[in-house]
């Protein structure tokens, strides 16, 4: 009996996992720049949540819940010295040759790297995820005038960090990231 209730549980963690993931991958790219450390980032959050799965499955926003798992991991993220040695020079996509566009979206990402976790995790959810100040809030755990505040101070490291190119849309720019 618990082996058909542990294989049935275990199927909708799955499900839920696999409709989430190119989500969850995407958020994370955003976040930290680096498609391994977001693998790593999504692989600590989708753990977490099938130890919690027990719990947490009967949430009404079980998808929200998640990302701000995904969130807070990349905010905590100081524990893992490690993730900031690079064992190559390049990673095999920097080593193309860039396409029209491309390095636009390349000198958005390297600003975007250089501003602060916080800010930068509130501008990857308000602009690239396109989520409400309000929902940005409750993923943080601030309040709305927080993000607000951040996005504005964000906004302004971006620009100060594109120099010449801060004339761009960003916007438009960003969610081509």
């Amino acid at each position: 009996m618990a082996s058909t209730k542990n294989t049935k549980r275990d199927a909708e963690y799955t499900e839920f996992v696999s409709a989430q993931l190119t989500s969850l991958r995407r958020t994370a790219y955003l976040l930290c720049g680096d498609a391994h450390r977001a693998d790593d980032l999504v692989q600590q959050a989708i753990t977490k949540l099938y130890v919690r799965w027990h719990r947490t499955r009967d949430v009404v926003h079980l998808d929200r819940y998640v990302r701000t798992m995904l969130v807070r991991e990349f905010l905590d993220e100081r524990r893992l010295s490690w993730a900031k040695v690079r064992l190559f020079g390049r990673t095999p996509d920097e080593s193309r040759q860039p396409e029209p566009n491309t390095e636009l979206r390349l000198v958005l990402r390297d600003a975007l790297e250089r501003v602060p976790r916080r800010q930068r995790a509130v501008l990857v959810l308000r602009f690239l995820c396109d989520l409400p100040v309000d929902e940005v809030a409750h993923l943080l755990g601030c309040s709305p005038g927080t993000v607000k505040s951040q996005t504005s101070h964000g906004l302004a490291a971006l620009r100060r960090h594109l120099g010449d190119a801060a004339d761009i849309p960003l916007i438009a720019a960003a969610r081509r990231v």
